[in-house]
């Protein structure tokens, strides 16, 4: 997280992250029961990496070529 904040910058990084993290927070509030800590924290980092990616792959491909 520190690498990540630091080469991109907190703004840059909360304005591409923000709707993966808060999607995915409401995903895993609303579904993940699991009963167990680790298990739960790990469902939620795994669907925040899914929804990121989704994200990521959505944006590129409406981006312009330059």
């Amino acid at each position: 997280m520190y690498t990540i904040l630091k080469y991109q910058g907190v703004k840059k990084f909360l304005i591409t992250e923000m709707p993966a993290l808060g999607t995915s927070l409401l995903i895993s509030e609303g579904l993940y029961k699991f009963g167990s800590f680790i298990l739960e924290c790990s469902a939620f980092l795994i669907t925040w990496y899914g929804i990121s990616f989704l994200i990521n792959k959505f944006v590129s491909k409406k981006a312009p070529m330059t």
